[in-house]
């Protein structure tokens, strides 16, 4: 089952979904895009210590980490 999983200041939330079901699909796309648009990066996993990042949603993911954008100060 894929996973998409959003890193923050607390830690992780991991947020499973369905992608044989259409309403899940949709929730998982519309995360992504919400997600990237409030600055966090996408990235998936493309072999062992290898990530790469991701432009749009890609549903065949497995496992999609989003890594929030960095604060200076």
């Amino acid at each position: 089952m894929p996973i998409q999983i959003v890193m923050d200041r607390s830690g992780d939330r991991r947020h499973p979904f369905n992608s044989d079901d259409a309403q899940e699909l949709a929730k998982a796309e519309q995360r992504f895009y919400e997600l990237t648009n409030a600055g966090f990066t996408p990235a998936v996993r493309t072999g062992p210590g290898q990530i790469s990042q991701l432009r749009s949603f890609d549903p065949t993911a497995e496992e999609t980490v989003f890594f929030p954008r960095l604060v200076g100060g």
